[in-house]
């Protein structure tokens, strides 16, 4: 195979770290968010999102966007989650061609309630392990790679510089 740009033993073991780290979390936060409120983080993610936005209400193409999920795959979790009073869908006021989706006031006492310990599962994990440069240089990595997947996705368009709120 000439010509293949193989991995440098540096790019291996820092793709290994990535891809070690890509894998295992999530699946890792999964199992918490699961075992304590039969939610996924996909779940979770969906409704933090909704509980950060205006009105805490999205369109769910922006939603499906800030999720990194298929319209198809967001229509099934916030159907799930309308059958469990936590999310509710509507057309839009501002344009009829719109469905937004809102968390419900009982969605938000469970997410702030999930919450909690969902941070302080995330800080346990991630950050209470790194310090300020460490920080710094994930989020600036991040923001890299998640470029060169996306170039309009939305955390590159977050006007909040590094270190931050």
């Amino acid at each position: 195979m000439t010509g293949a740009r193989w991995l440098n033993p540096a790019e291996r073991q820092a793709w290994l770290a990535l891809y070690g780290v890509a894998t295992l979390l999530p699946g890792t936060l999964d199992a918490d968010l699961n075992r304590r409120a039969r939610v996924t983080l996909f779940d979770y993610h969906v409704l933090a999102m909704l509980s950060e936005a205006e009105e805490r209400t999205l369109p769910m193409s922006e939603l499906a966007g800030r999720s990194n999920a298929s319209l198809s795959r967001l229509s099934h979790v916030v159907t799930k989650l309308e059958n469990r009073g936590w999310v509710q869908r509507s057309q839009s006021t501002r344009d009829l061609r719109v469905t937004t989706a809102t968390i419900t006031a009982e969605g938000l006492t469970n997410l702030q309630e999930l919450a909690l310990e969902h941070v302080e599962h995330v800080r346990r994990l991630v950050f209470d392990g790194l310090d300020e440069r460490d920080i710094a240089d994930l989020e600036r990595v991040g923001k890299k790679i998640l470029a060169r997947l996306d170039e309009t996705h939305w955390i590159l368009k977050q006007s909040q510089p590094v270190g931050s709120a």
